[in-house]
């Protein structure tokens, strides 16, 4: 009796230490959630190239520096875009260059980074689409007082370069102010 729990007990340990058949093949990439398109149809995403994460971290980086010749480095040679939180559509490095001398000089922004996401999906065409997404608490100076905001980007790389992004900018309270608002919201 004790030889057969001992072969059994070996033949498990053998089979737990053979990797299975499929072990040496790629996995499929995780969906991780869907872009909507304007007409409604859902497009898988799945998680995206962890070189858009360096790359972004670089670019936010440049901007707490003022490097403007690292970011204009990075931005895409051609048709490159930025739309800002009130509505601008800043068209090509040059005019991206010109406005960040501009708002560095006046509003002082510093950046905060809070979460980076890179994700992508491949577009009607097979062209895969790579897509970064970053949240930041923001330090401006507005008016002469400190003013904090808090940013989301979403950004399109292509071949390594920064084509397009977005920003999507909210204010944030002070924290007795938000402390305040909270207890208001709880009392009603």
């Amino acid at each position: 009796m004790k030889k057969l729990i001992l072969a059994s007990i070996s033949i498990a340990l053998l089979y737990a230490c053979v990797p299975p058949a499929d072990s040496n093949q790629a996995t499929a990439p995780q969906e991780i959630g869907v872009q909507i398109s304007d007409k409604g149809e859902k497009i898988a995403l799945y998680g995206g190239d962890m070189a858009a994460v360096s790359l972004w971290e670089t670019y936010i980086k440049a901007h707490n520096e003022r490097d403007l010749e690292t970011i204009a480095a990075l931005n895409a040679e051609k048709d490159f875009v930025a739309y800002g939180p009130n509505g601008e559509a800043i068209k090509g490095t040059q005019a991206h260059m010109a406005f960040l001398t501009t708002w560095f000089k006046q509003a002082n922004p510093t950046w905060t980074t809070k979460f980076l996401i890179t994700n992508m999906y491949t577009d009607k065409e097979g062209k895969v689409q790579q897509w970064i997404t970053s949240g930041h608490d923001v330090t401006l100076t507005v008016e002469g007082k400190e003013v904090k905001v808090n940013q989301v980007h979403d950004a399109l790389v292509v071949d390594g370069k920064i084509k397009l992004f977005t920003v999507n900018e909210r204010v944030l309270l002070p924290e007795e102010e938000a402390k305040e608002g909270a207890k208001e919201m709880t009392q009603e």
